[in-house]
Parts: C-alpha cells; sequence; structure tokens
C-alpha cells in the first residue's frame, strides 16, 4: 500500500508542474489570490514562530536534510542497480513534497506582477536618463560621505555590531511603509546563517528559506554591506522573489531609514550599479564621472571587493551556475544577472522621485 501512495505522490509532479506553469501566466491571480492574500498569512506565522530563535532553525533543517539524504544513499546504495524502480520512486515522491511546499510557502511569489507594473514604472532607460540618475546619485552619497567621514578620502565605518543592524534595518521598513503600505515588516527574522563560511565560499551573501520563511545573511561579509543584504532578504521575505525587486526594496528601506548610515549604504548601494551600468555602455563617461566620487565611497567599494577576491575559490562558478539555473527555472530568464536589472527601476523610479 506504502508502494502505491509513493507512485501516486511521485505522480503528482505532474500535475504540480502543470498547475504552476498555469499559474505562470496569470500574474495577476498570484498577486491577489497569493502574494497579497494567502502568502501574507503564512509569512507571518512562520515569522511569528520561528523569529525569537536566536538561531536558525532553517539552518537546521537543511543540515538534517543532507545528512539524511547522505545516509539514505548509502544504505540504499545497492537498490540503486537491484531495483531502479523503486529508487526512483521514492526519489521523485521525495521531490513532490519539496516542490509542492517550495511553492505554497513562497515560490508562487515569482510569478507575481512585476514590480515596475504596480509601481506605474518604465522598464526601458536612456543612457542620458541614466546618467541623470547617477549624477543625483553621487551628489547625495558625497554629501553623505562628508558627513560621516573626516575626508573625502577615508572609507565609511559603521559604528554598529551585526547584530544592531538586523534591528535598525527594520526602520527603514516602518518608514518605507508610509509610502508603500504593502511593504509593512512585522515581526522580525533575520538570522546570521549558520553556513556563512561555506556560504561565502560559494559567492553569495545571503538567502531566504523557503521553507522557514528565515531571512539569512552571511555573517562573514564586511559590516558596510550588511544593512542593504539584510534589507534585501527582508524584501523576499514580503513576497519579492525576483533578485532585482528585492534590490530595488532593500535599497529604498535603507535610504529611508533615519539611520545617516544606512541611508549612506542605501544610496552607495544604488550607485555602484549605476555606474557599473555606465560602465558597460561607454567606458570613456564612466571613468569622467567615477572622478566625481568621494575618493573614500570608492575605498568601501574596494573594501567589498577585495572580501570577494580573498574568497574566490574554483568551485564558485559551479554553484552560481547552478543558482542562475535555478533563477531561470523560476521567470527570471536573466539568471545571475536578474540582480543588475534594479538599474531600471532605480533610474525610473528616481526620476520621477527626489531622492
Amino acid at each position: 500500500m506504502l508502494k502505491y501512495k509513493k507512485l501516486i505522490l511521485a505522480l503528482s509532479l505532474i500535475p504540480q508542474y502543470l498547475l504552476v506553469l498555469f499559474l505562470s501566466k496569470q500574474p495577476e491571480y498570484v498577486e491577489s489570490f497569493y502574494s497579497n492574500g494567502l502568502y501574507i498569512y503564512i509569512s507571518k506565522i512562520f515569522r511569528y514562530v520561528l523569529g525569537w530563535l536566536p538561531f536558525s532553525f532553517g539552518d537546521l533543517i537543511y543540515a538534517f536534510g543532507i545528512i539524511y539524504l547522505l545516509r539514505w544513499l548509502f544504505k540504499n546504495r545497492m537498490r540503486l542497480i537491484k531495483d531502479t524502480r523503486k529508487w526512483v520512486i521514492d526519489v521523485f515522491s521525495a521531490v513532490a513534497v519539496l516542490y509542492f511546499a517550495f511553492h505554497l510557502l513562497w515560490g508562487l511569489n515569482y510569478y507575481r506582477v512585476p514590480l515596475h507594473k504596480s509601481l506605474n514604472l518604465k522598464h526601458e532607460y536612456s543612457t542620458e536618463q541614466l546618467i541623470e540618475v547617477t549624477k543625483k546619485l553621487i551628489d547625495a552619497s558625497n554629501k553623505l560621505h562628508s558627513k560621516l567621514s573626516v575626508n573625502d578620502s577615508i572609507k565609511v565605518d559603521l559604528p554598529f555590531s551585526k547584530k544592531d543592524i538586523f534591528k535598525i534595518t527594520t526602520n527603514g521598513y516602518d518608514n518605507l511603509k508610509t509610502v508603500f503600505p504593502h511593504l509593512e515588516y512585522q515581526p522580525k527574522s533575520i538570522k546570521k546563517s549558520l553556513f556563512s563560511y561555506p556560504l561565502t565560499y560559494m559567492g553569495f551573501s545571503g538567502y531566504l528559506n523557503p521553507l522557514t520563511n528565515e531571512a539569512h545573511v552571511d555573517g562573514l561579509i564586511p559590516t558596510i554591506k550588511f544593512p542593504t543584504t539584510s534589507a534585501h532578504e527582508m524584501a523576499h521575505q514580503l513576497g519579492y522573489a525576483a533578485e532585482n525587486e528585492a534590490n530595488f526594496i532593500g535599497c529604498l528601506a535603507s535610504i529611508h531609514n533615519e539611520d545617516v548610515y544606512f541611508k549612506y549604504c542605501g544610496y552607495t548601494f544604488a550607485l555602484k550599479y549605476c555606474l557599473n551600468d555606465i560602465y558597460k555602455r561607454d567606458e570613456a563617461l564612466f571613468e569622467e564621472i567615477i572622478e566625481t566620487v568621494n575618493k573614500g565611497i570608492l575605498k568601501n567599494y574596494e573594501e567589498v571587493r577585495e572580501f570577494w577576491e580573498a574568497h574566490e575559490n574554483p568551485i564558485e562558478p559551479f554553484f552560481k551556475l547552478f543558482y542562475g539555473g535555478y533563477l531561470k527555472a523560476n521567470h527570471q530568464t536573466k539568471g545571475m544577472k536578474s540582480y543588475s536589472y534594479v538599474v531600471a527601476l532605480l533610474v525610473n523610479y528616481f526620476e520621477k522621485n527626489a531622492l
């Protein structure tokens, strides 16, 4: 009887996939029924239940899952040859459960209405628009840097512990919800990853556990990156699955924070993406514009770059290739490049709204 239950469970992958495929073509329905309906309650329940824990419950599940999988493979190594059919059924029945849980608890957010449509923003922008917004960001970043550093050649160091940053980050969302009520963030459930060391060598600064709705930040990354990374992962918790949208919301949440250090992190975060886009379009123009950026800001960028360079390894590209494939499978056709598509949102938003 158990065998037939597992077979039915394994075969349920087919209707599940077809249902998800159908919903991917119905963004308005996903937006109203799931992202702004069912998911809000699912997310809050998990954050209330697990947010108070000082450690990541989701990371423990991951660890247990890896150990269980290795143990199962070892115990069933002979079945791979002798009873392949039963082994395949076992595997696909487990995949079916995870596939269902992933989409029910978070994954359907990949198919909601794109944020630029919700905010009535254009999705394209010209080089002239990019330059105009970049100059505004440079001006705002330079002014904040001058407040926080004794001269324009010294990088900014945040006077907070990483635990304090988690607490202060929510302030930005409290202010942002006055402009965008749907971005209310309560309660908090963000933690350092128990896997920060391997996560660093994989090249990632944070992630959301879709099964427990806990947001995680790599505890080893430079403190200057903690505010925007924390805000980015919180945006995922609020149901914004697309990486460029989480970047955009995380940027706005940092800029709207009452703390001037967080504002600095938000503005320089947006500026870096815009500068990178200018470099791709016109290197000579980039060299001209970069001269107007305070040297201390560039040293903050260099601090982050040196951190990642120090942890480069031959395996990292494979992890990013795998994650890029995951993003493409979930409606983000540009894969890892999805992160940088935040520039379209930034340019069109800041062109219409004051910095």
